[in-house]
């Protein structure tokens, strides 16, 4: 396992994609838009969308384009993950600030000797003047004794392009196994 190959990946986002070394933001919660004051419910679900990790040895990219901005971490795991979580978390909620996700339980590719799981989050922010906006997050993780890593794909259900869907998330997960296992 060598997290410094998740570079690698990064030929597969579509042409035209800009891309960038992530910052201190290393969980799929952060990156679906919401700081550090949130609240998950059920409580324990909140282990899917902020894994036990060590930012410190965090990598990964971020790439924006058309079809949304796609990230993809990798990160030493600091606590176990519990097995079942992913089978107790078929929906819960995230809230935090002006912003509320609903968060669903998706398919996750099979990828040998890793533990996978998979999250459909609709998200909604309440802006100036009441207004809300609207923005979608497909993410894929894998548990790889000892590493957490996922990819998060988010985007915006009103962008005049097609966007990026769960089955370019999930497909880059298995690739992003693939290329850090070598």
């Amino acid at each position: 396992m060598n997290p410094a190959r998740i570079d690698r990946v990064r030929q597969n986002l579509p042409a035209g994609y800009d891309v960038a070394a992530i910052d201190k933001r290393v969980t799929p919660i952060a990156l679906w838009g919401f700081g550090s004051q949130w609240v998950a419910d059920p409580e324990q679900c909140a282990a899917l969308g902020a894994p036990a990790v060590d930012p410190a040895t965090a990598r990964g990219w971020s790439g924006s384009g058309p079809g949304g901005i796609v990230y993809a971490v990798v990160a030493r795991t600091t606590a176990e993950p519990d097995p079942g979580l992913a089978e107790q978390c078929g929906q819960w909620t995230v809230t935090g600030g002006h912003s509320s996700a609903t968060v669903t339980a998706a398919p996750a590719p099979v990828i040998a000797e890793a533990r996978t799981a998979g999250m459909a989050t609709a998200i909604s922010t309440v802006v100036e003047g009441g207004n809300e906006t609207h923005s979608h997050a497909d993410t894929f993780s894998a548990d790889l004794g000892g590493f957490h890593s996922f990819v998060t794909v988010v985007t915006d259900p009103g962008a005049p392009t097609p966007p990026l869907g769960a089955d370019f998330a999930a497909d880059l997960l298995v690739k992003t196994v693939s290329a850090m296992r070598g």
